[in-house]
């Protein structure tokens, strides 16, 4: 209530007089550009231009303004206005590269104007590239790779990094599912009713806490309309690989000063084909169980279904708007890789997600203020592995998230905003197979962002300041369990129960500016530092984790092993220290004319470098089966890896790399390439980390026809951690077809794998279980209104 009321005192603040700044936008040859879109900088006010290029646009008598313009085929540009600056021309370039305005961030900007590297895929390049998991559909993108459990729950790894750094957001609020913990969790997201992707590469713990150390992902849709337009997309699609068919729609429309939006979806598909059974090779050791699990050329426990709902309503003010949605989640899916015995496991899991969401946008006419934005989140997970019929274990997070951001009027030209920010989770994992203890974790956080023109430089400076508190009341640890390394045998002497709480402080602080220093180029840079606190389950892990084939290790704990050969584990003795980033930025970029692109290099050096490592020993997992009824229950036991999480000084380093030539009004050509080197400082490599990739792309389109022809190379991986294997390289050659039947109506084919390669992934804990799918063709059928 109190903030409500501080929001209201705001808003009704006393105003200035009015002056009108005037203009027309055109491009090189003094052409109008019609319905170019001006947003005010540092406030929630946007206008466009008329069929003549004109505008118009009220502002504070006294007080300059920026205004960052925006217009198809044309690079965005920031302009800086005197009131007597008038009539103002203001004239875009045009450009080959994509340019997209990033909503993740707290001020107006581009991918090609932010002094971080970003990438935006939405619109037809979202839904052309669109799979059932968030890390198949972006593993294509510069600096993303996917760590493929299958087709059912992959996530992005972004530039080697993944998991608790990597924050997967909706609408810039944590998407609160369990996909953080474990990579067989999926994302409880979904790309084909989403508008674009946004992809943050490099710290971005400014804007969204200290679980973006590696990188943020955020998911942008409408299911909060800011305005009260009609307009809406639909789509059918089926997959011959997986007979994987997709039905999916949403739509925006208003009734006076009120926005209103429904999406939803429908998707199922079966085991998925891969590539000829007979060219197998495998591990002598795994020959029996991939057997099992490779049935008919289909891969087991890799099945899907999944369908979701949104609700939104807003309603839109001369200022803004204040909207509310609601939004579930259904997905069940199967979890590939497990067999006992040469005998195939029916293993999946069952997903269930609701979601609130209250969004605030307000311009403010106040003196000090220019803009107030509120983002306010809870979310109420669940998800269940079950196997043969019975539940193994249920995850459960229930999530807390408010955000809120106040613009201030430029000081000393300086424009940027005040942040206070709070998020709460209550995890548990409840059954025999639980590897975690039920954990809460709660921060709170205060920052700065600001930003400044500098004539053709732009400066960003940023800092944040966060309290973060990590419980755990019920971690159970067998510390004088012995085990023998070879034969797994072992014995339990007693039970230690511990109630742990940590609290930390973590800081972080950015520098970076945009120079353009020549006629269509710029040079970005921008140092980031910093820090986070480890997760509860890099912590607290101790058990057999069922999805992952693992018995995880958290690191409080420590592995103790003897002359005989028989280990057993105990409380480490170390204090637990923050994870701390020192990461640079360095991008090159050319964005005008037919000819266009980005290089970018960094440099990440980490201490304390928490990660999930091999021990080289094994301990038995033993549980339960049952079937649905009941009956025929048996303890049935296999030996699984142990994995520790162990923390080390680390650096990461490497470059991306866009070339995009517009070789003639119908044909567009691109090269890609993306490359990552992670080491240890005592030696040696982090496990899991992505090969050297080059990829190549062209683009045809004449009259209703558009055809696309790609191709990505990954090298073989052999930069490998201690009982890490290597990764033969592979090509994936893919296409799509499409034609338009009307402005509105599109008819496509894709063929992905086109060569029918037999392809493992590096990143993967079941590269040598999961082959990536065969030969696929998918027809779909789309339109929009």
């Amino acid at each position: 209530m109190t903030r409500s009321l501080l929001c209201l005192a705001i808003v009704a603040a006393s105003h200035s007089a009015l002056a009108q700044v005037q203009g027309v936008v055109r491009d090189e040859q003094g052409q109008p550009i019609a319905n170019a879109s001006l947003d005010v900088v540092g406030s929630n006010l946007q206008i466009r231009t008329n069929a003549r290029g004109e505008f118009s646009l009220p502002v504070q008598t006294g007080k300059d303004v920026e205004l960052h313009v925006k217009a198809p085929a044309f690079m965005h540009k920031t302009f800086h206005l005197a009131q007597g600056d008038q009539p103002a021309e203001l004239v875009l370039s045009s450009t080959a590269m994509e340019v997209v305005n990033v909503v993740g961030l707290p001020w107006h900007a581009s991918n090609m104007e932010s002094a971080q590297p970003v990438t935006v895929l939405g619109g037809e390049q979202l839904r052309d590239r669109q799979a059932a998991t968030l890390g198949e559909t972006l593993k294509n993108e510069v600096g993303v790779h996917s760590n493929y459990y299958g087709p059912v729950a992959s996530s992005p790894i972004i530039r080697g990094l993944e998991g608790p750094r990597v924050l997967i957001t909706q609408n810039g609020l944590d998407a609160g599912d369990a996909s953080r913990v474990g990579p067989d969790h999926a994302v409880a997201t979904e790309a084909s009713t989403a508008r674009q992707i946004e992809i943050l590469r490099g710290p971005a713990t400014l804007f969204y806490g200290s679980g973006a150390i590696g990188g943020v992902v955020n998911i942008v849709d409408d299911r909060i309309p800011q305005g009260t337009d009609t307009y809406g997309e639909w789509r059918l699609e089926r997959d011959s690989v997986a007979n994987d068919k997709l039905v999916a729609a949403s739509g925006n429309t208003g009734v006076a000063n009120v926005g209103l939006h429904l999406d939803g979806f429908w998707r199922e598909a079966d085991d998925y084909k891969i590539p000829g059974a007979a060219e197998i090779e495998t591990h002598e050791e795994h020959e029996e169980e991939n057997h099992a699990e490779h049935n008919e050329d289909r891969l087991a426990n890799s099945s899907t279904k999944a369908k979701g709902f949104n609700l939104g309503t807003s309603y839109i003010l001369d200022e803004g708007f204040v909207g509310l949605s609601y939004g579930h989640l259904e997905r069940q899916y199967g979890i590939p890789g497990h067999g006992h015995e040469g005998e195939a496991v029916d293993v999946y899991a069952d997903l269930k997600q609701d979601r609130v969401q209250f969004l605030s946008e307000l311009s403010l006419d106040d003196d000090w203020f220019s803009a107030i934005n509120t983002r306010f989140g809870f979310t109420d997970y669940e998800h269940s592995e079950i196997e043969n019929g019975a539940i193994g274990t249920t995850f459960n997070n229930e999530s807390q998230e408010a955000r809120i951001d106040l613009f201030h009027h430029p000081l000393a030209d300086w424009r940027g905003a005040v942040s206070v920010h709070y998020k709460h989770a209550d995890f548990s994992a409840i059954g025999e197979e639980a590897f975690t203890p039920p954990s809460d974790t709660s921060s709170v956080a205060l920052a700065l962002m600001e930003e400044r023109h500098f004539g053709d430089v732009l400066v960003q400076l940023g800092a944040r300041i966060e309290q973060v508190k990590v419980s755990a009341d019920n971690m159970r640890v067998d510390l004088n369990e012995h085990h023998h390394e070879d034969e797994g045998d072992h014995h339990d002497e007693y039970l230690s129960v511990f109630s742990i709480d940590t609290e930390s402080t973590p800081f972080s602080a950015s520098a970076g500016l945009v120079w353009d220093f020549t006629p269509g180029y710029n040079l970005a840079f921008s140092y980031t530092h910093a820090e986070r606190s480890p997760s509860a389950a890099e912590l607290f892990s101790f058990g057999p984790h069922i999805g992952s084939g693992l018995y995880e290790v958290g690191a409080l704990l420590q592995v103790v092993e003897d002359e005989a050969g028989e280990f057993h584990f105990d409380l480490t003795r170390a204090d637990i220290e923050l994870e701390t980033s020192n990461n640079i930025d360095l991008s090159l970029r050319k964005f005008e004319g037919d000819f266009g692109f980005i290089l970018n290099a960094f440099y990440n050096s980490i201490n304390n470098y928490y990660y999930l490592t091999d021990t080289g020993m094994t301990l038995e997992g033993a549980h339960d089966h049952a079937s649905e009824s009941g009956e025929d229950e048996h303890e049935d036991s296999s030996e699984l890896p142990v994995f520790i999480y162990q923390a080390h000084d680390a650096n990461l380093y490497g470059f991306e790399g866009e070339i995009i030539w517009q070789m003639s009004t119908p044909l567009k050509l691109s090269i890609t390439s993306d490359y990552i080197r992670a080491q240890l400082d005592e030696g040696g490599d982090l496990p899991r980390i992505p090969p050297l990739r080059i990829g190549a792309r062209g683009e045809y389109e004449i009259g209703n026809w558009r055809a696309e022809l790609s191709g990505q190379h990954y090298f073989e991986q052999d930069q490998t951690a201690a009982f890490e294997t290597n990764t033969d390289g592979y090509t994936l050659i893919d296409a799509q077809v499409s034609y338009l039947l009307s402005e509105d109506l599109k008819i496509y084919l894709k063929g992905h794998n086109l060569t029918d390669e037999y392809a493992r992934v590096h990143a993967s804990f079941l590269k040598d279980k999961a082959p990536l799918p065969a030969r696929s063709f998918a027809i779909g059928v789309s339109g929009n209104f």
